[in-house]
């Protein structure tokens, strides 16, 4: 997908700039020029929408952290105080809390887009696992932040998670207790959650720029999964086509943000975190935020001993366990999947997989936000088999016994097929669209 740059500066500051720290030619490379398949759906806007939903968080975060206190007998009130004193504090507050509902929303719909396209298969193997080291970095940022505004749910979820590194043998209790800061969770563990929640966001950034680098590089997939052969015939110009696709689902993308964050602000939440930390008083049903429930679920279905031939896994650990490698399995995909297409559209016997699977993960998101016993904790370890079953099972054997259907010869091709399919008049130019230079 890459070529020569057709940038040509037409003022002399625009030369000047160019042979030094050539932005512009990147720019226009990058996000005018670039040729992107000519056949990408509207699920393919959400890399656009978890970039501007980054922005936001990292905007709000920082006016959020100006008036922020990391002290266990002042955080729980600093919040109150963006709440009701600083001005439109309550709607910078709202904005970045159910911000993080909205981005995890957005990837989750990006990975399994990811899922059903083979977004993940050579030679985009770099890519994917960049992506996933992104969704890992979110994880542990959204962690760290919902500590902070330090309610009941927020202590006693730093708590629970922190201890589940207790478990790890020999350097278990070393590692719990460097977290902490101490022997409790208390105020250096609240300094420690904060300046790790203010540090990781560019992290983010950093590896999200990696990501775009190497999507720029092999160019982007596309629903059939077929790769691009003739750039004039098969691709089109990121602006004004991508960008406007973009900027229609972005739109429609904040709408439900701004449904939930002006309306429904604390839908998502959980109302005993309104409630200040008192390490005394434990809540009846300790959960984390929606999107963490799926590894919840994971992690409270190991409720026995493994036994193994020379030793034994505790139970505790073997959660864990389980729930780190239900998100390490997915660096792994693009070698598990044995199928040479890419496309599930032109696979129908992994379309019927694919959203079995979907359900699967539906249902142990609801597990997660079950009490920890029967029959719960016996229906989450059914569908935590059927997860890891999916990655190590049905996808290996899949690639060698399933007969997909004929692939189109190109994407101008696809293109065509589905017009005529439509009933519309096609012309013999009809699979170029006008492009601009480069």
């Amino acid at each position: 997908m890459q070529g020569h740059s057709h940038y040509v500066p037409t003022s002399g500051i625009g030369k000047w700039m160019d042979t030094r720290l050539p932005l512009p030619r990147l720019v226009y490379d990058s996000f005018i020029a670039y040729p992107v398949p000519r056949n990408l759906n509207y699920f393919y806007t959400f890399g656009a929408i978890l970039s501007f939903m980054l922005v936001a968080q990292i905007v709000t975060g920082v006016v959020l952290a100006m008036h922020y206190t990391a002290h266990v007998d002042l955080a729980f009130n600093s919040i109150e105080k963006i709440m009701r004193d600083v001005n439109y504090g309550w709607m910078i507050r709202y904005l970045h809390s159910n911000g993080a509902s909205m981005f995890f929303i957005a990837v989750y719909v990006h990975m399994f887009r990811g899922l059903y396209y083979g977004s993940y298969k050579a030679p985009r193997e770099v890519l994917w696992i960049l992506g996933v080291i992104i969704y890992l970095l979110m994880m542990a940022t959204a962690f760290l932040g919902y500590v902070l505004p330090w309610g009941q749910m927020s202590l006693w979820g730093a708590v629970v998670i922190t201890n589940l590194f207790s478990a790890i043998p020999l350097v278990g209790p070393t590692v719990v207790e460097f977290l902490w800061g101490g022997y409790s969770v208390d105020n250096p563990t609240l300094n420690r959650f904060f300046s790790l929640h203010y540090l990781l966001p560019f992290m983010i950034a950093g590896v999200v720029v990696l990501h775009v680098w190497a999507l720029h590089v092999t160019g982007q997939n596309n629903p059939t999964g077929v790769e691009v052969k003739d750039v004039k015939k098969d691709t089109v110009p990121f602006t004004p086509y991508a960008t406007l696709k973009d900027a229609v689902g972005l739109i429609f993308f904040m709408i439900l943000f701004m449904w939930f964050a002006f309306f429904q602000p604390n839908y998502l939440g959980h109302a005993v975190n309104y409630v200040p930390a008192d390490p005394l008083v434990t809540p009846p049903h300790i959960v984390p935020e929606w999107y963490f429930l799926p590894f919840y679920a994971i992690l409270r279905a190991i409720t026995f001993d493994i036994n193994l031939i020379i030793f034994t896994i505790p139970s505790k650990l073997g959660g864990v366990l389980a729930m780190f490698a239900a998100i390490a399995v997915l660096a792994f995909l693009p070698w598990l999947d044995t199928s040479k297409v890419k496309s599930t559209a032109y696979r129908p016997l992994h379309k019927q997989f694919f959203w079995a699977f979907v359900v699967v993960c539906v249902m142990l998101g609801w597990l997660g936000s079950k009490p920890a016993e029967y029959p719960y904790t016996v229906l989450s370890l059914i569908f935590t088999g059927l997860y890891f079953a999916y990655f190590l099972v049905v996808l290996p054997l899949l690639g060698l016994f399933e007969t997909p259907r004929q692939l189109p010869a190109s994407i101008a091709d696809a293109v065509l097929a589905k017009t005529k399919k439509a009933g519309a008049p096609v012309t013999a130019g009809a699979a170029a669209a006008p492009q601009t230079k480069g």
